[in-house]
């Protein structure tokens, strides 16, 4: 048991460090990529003249990054290419979700877990040699493909190992903190990094990273190596799944928790600038402060629900509330200072809502359907996509039709009016696990030598009373399923 313990814990570092690795990834190319298209515009980083002072003041927020020596672009289309390259990953990654989630099923957890590090793996490599648009498109596409594979075996494999009450909410708490330290931490690793060491070292550096994690998922845990998936249910069906009422109010909750975080990162840097003058280091340090109530949010929403198991729904829309009330806050700031607090808060929120909701899907999946969590972890992961596929394309959109202020007095409205919804997963944790895998076993029949003596012997521990056991203990339980019918006990005879 202490080797198990010790295996699942070094796992759950195996999943820690992926999901570490995808949000860098994510956002390391934040401070880079403006620099990258313009190096290519302007052949390849060769100098050129300086812009006039001015010149084009309906640029976009992204073109101001730009340094002076690049010449600038015509019109907006280097915001489009931005935009669609940020959202390329997440669509992708939406795309695919419904195939993984359904493979994982399948297969089991570390087969498509050490698929995504391998693809992950490609895709950063492929960012550090890229020398034009469509390489640079093609890896963060890569990226999405590889999330998709390892993000949703990842927390589903945590799920898994740890099945257990509070110490799942521990762990998918842990792997959340993580998430959020990636992509905070990313911005200055990769600005540092490409300034004074080139643009490849920072992929160089987070490739090297991705095939030890690889390696040792490979020495932990071999795909196909112990045959564990001959004998497990098969998981239900993703489409089953969405159309269960109390996840598919989960899912909403994710979506909407997460759209003001995907909403603002392309958008608050622009209005920041143009509304107080903020400069580029208070730009880039925007968010920084926000992973310290992140973590804060995710320690305390594991302790309350350790304590307090049955209010995860309350944790969950006290989140959302805290969201709310936050984003209608930010267009009121007047300076750098102000602006952080309730960027504070949103990510606050953002991690009472998930810390208490990843749980609550594994928890769900257990009573209502089969203990195999892929699907599930997939439609967490559409949520999440859904928000951060939309926001670089729409955000900027919303924003130059309706206002900034009103873009996030939208946002902030979505989420307090949701937040009540979720009264609807009250009663969830009095739920018994009535259609769990062993009654769905016992309902479809047997499918195969091993299912058929599990159901028989789970008839026989039903039907047996109390204290009528002979010296091998099952001259009673033969008895008993004779008493059920003749077939049922020739075939437990025969099997």
């Amino acid at each position: 048991m202490g080797e198990a313990r010790r295996q699942r814990r070094l796992l759950l570092g195996v999943v820690c460090v992926a999901l570490l690795l995808d949000n860098m990834l994510y956002m390391v190319i934040v401070p880079i990529i403006p620099d990258y298209i313009a190096a290519m515009r302007g052949g390849g980083g060769t100098a050129g003249p300086s812009a006039p002072a001015g010149g084009n003041g309906s640029g976009g927020g992204n073109r101001s990054l730009l340094p002076a020596r690049y010449p600038p672009a015509t019109g907006s289309n280097e915001d489009v290419q931005i935009g669609v390259l940020f959202a390329s990953k997440a669509m992708l990654q939406l795309l695919v979700n419904p195939l993984s989630g359904t493979l994982i099923d399948r297969v089991g957890y570390e087969a498509p877990l050490l698929a995504g590090l391998g693809i992950l793996f490609l895709s950063t490599t492929t960012f550090a040699f890229a020398e034009n648009y469509a390489t640079l498109f093609a890896a963060r596409s890569l990226q999405g493909l590889g999330s998709a594979f390892a993000d949703t075996a990842g927390i589903a494999l945590i799920a898994d190992r740890y099945a257990e009450e509070p110490a799942r909410s521990r762990a998918l708490g842990t792997a959340l903190a993580c998430i959020s330290f990636g992509s905070l931490a990313a911005p200055p690793f990769g600005g540092v990094l490409y300034e004074f060491a080139g643009k490849r070292v920072p992929f160089l550096v987070l490739a090297c990273v991705c095939l030890l994690d690889g390696l040792l998922l490979l020495v932990l845990a071999p795909p196909g190596g112990t045959g564990a998936r001959a004998n497990m249910p098969v998981g239900t069906p993703i489409h089953r799944l969405m159309i269960d009422p109390y996840i598919a109010v989960v899912a909403g909750a994710l979506a909407t928790c997460n759209i003001p975080l995907a909403f603002l990162e392309p958008t608050i840097a622009n209005w920041m600038k143009d509304s107080m003058g903020a400069s580029e280091w208070e730009v880039g340090l925007t968010w920084l402060p926000a992973f310290f109530p992140h973590v804060l949010g995710v320690y305390v929403t594991v302790q309350l629900a350790a304590a307090y198991p049955h209010l995860q729904w309350f944790y969950g829309a006290l989140g959302m509330a805290i969201i709310g009330a936050s984003s209608c806050l930010v267009p009121a700031c007047r300076n750098f200072g102000q602006v952080i607090i309730p960027l504070c808060g949103i990510c606050f929120g953002i991690a009472l809502v998930d810390t208490a909701l990843l749980p609550t899907l594994a928890f769900l999946v257990d009573v209502r359907h089969v203990s195999v969590y892929g699907s599930v972890y997939a439609i967490a992961d559409i949520s999440y996509c859904v928000a951060y596929a939309l926001g670089p394309i729409v955000a900027g959109q919303i924003v130059h039709t309706m206002g900034f202020a009103q873009l996030n007095l939208g946002m902030g409205l979505a989420n307090v009016l949701y937040a009540p919804v979720l009264l609807f997963l009250k009663n969830v944790c009095q739920m018994k696990p009535s259609h769990s895998e062993r009654n769905i076993l016992l309902e479809e029949g047997p499918k195969g030598l091993y299912d058929t003596i599990k159901m028989e012997e789970r008839k026989g521990k039903s039907l047996q009373p109390a204290g009528e056991m002979d010296e091998n203990g099952m001259g009673s339980y033969h008895r008993d399923l004779k008493g059920v019918s003749e077939e049922d006990s020739s075939d437990y005879e025969y099997s």
